[in-house]
């Protein structure tokens, strides 16, 4: 029997793209979280992949969270193992040491704001849907990092309001909370992907040290959640993982030479 394909996986140029796909609302199962992880594991090992971009398919949702009647048949033991699940996948995304980029094409809500803000950089269609964490009215709470990233994103007060009430907003609330690093304005979904790919594009090589990118992201994604002097050691142990490279010495010979830099990835 054929495996349904709930993640569609893209890459060239440097850039891998993980497509949620199971329309309308593109809501995930443990089937989709399986290949979602998979998906994270291909984009970390393929050293031709520097950038990695998730969206959904379709033009109304990025993702509508996981799926209410899935887990409305389901024990109580397999929802608790759905959710650990699904954070050590979300977790992937925070660990691997390239650039995630949360392309959001339509709502953004329950899990699906949760996948999002695992990402390192959210961009947004203008007028494209609502973002929020709304689990409350189901009587339950964010469970897959929620009350956590949503607290470390916009402070616990606002991050508690927020999921108390239950409240949906738009991308531009989203990005005066901080959910949201840029709106995009485009006619089309497919105008929209390309402005994401243009955007996704700068940080690849030659034009970017695509290892310092994936440096500083890791220095704070860890460093973030241990204690500040580990933190510092930690940014000078990945730093001199960057002195040691090619890049670095490209980076600093060019500065001296008065040239531009041709970075490798090395």
């Amino acid at each position: 029997m054929t495996e349904r394909k709930l993640i569609e996986y893209t890459s060239g140029n440097g850039v891998a793209v993980l497509t949620l796909n199971d329309p309308p609302a593109n809501t995930y199962s443990y089937e989709m979280l399986q290949q979602l992880d998979a998906g994270i594991l291909k984009a970390r090992m393929d050293e031709g992949v520097q950038v990695i971009v998730i969206t959904g398919s379709g033009e109304k949702f990025f993702c509508a969270g996981a799926n209410i009647q899935m887990l409305s048949e389901v024990t109580p033991e397999f929802k608790y193992y759905f959710c650990l699940h699904a954070n050590e996948t979300l977790s992937r995304f925070e660990q691997t040491p390239k650039l995630v980029i949360a392309a959001i094409n339509g709502h953004c809500v329950g899990g699906g704001l949760e996948v999002a803000m695992a990402s390192d950089i959210r961009l947004a269609r203008r007028n494209a849907g609502k973002m929020g964490l709304p689990e409350v009215s189901l009587g339950v709470l964010p469970g897959t990092g929620g009350t956590q990233r949503l607290a470390r994103l916009v402070g616990k007060s606002k991050a508690i309001e927020l999921m108390a009430t239950g409240e949906l907003f738009d991308f531009e609330r989203g990005q005066e909370l901080g959910l949201v690093n840029q709106i995009l304005d485009s006619e089309t979904s497919e105008e929209f992907m390309k402005q994401v790919m243009d955007y996704a594009r700068q940080f690849r090589t030659p034009n970017k040290a695509a290892r310092a990118v994936g440096r500083i992201k890791r220095a704070v994604q860890t460093g973030a959640e241990i204690p500040f002097e580990s933190a510092l050691a930690l940014e000078r142990e990945l730093q001199l993982q960057l002195f040691q490279s090619e890049d670095a010495k490209e980076g600093l010979d060019a500065y001296v030479n008065k040239r531009k830099a041709v970075f490798k990835g090395k």
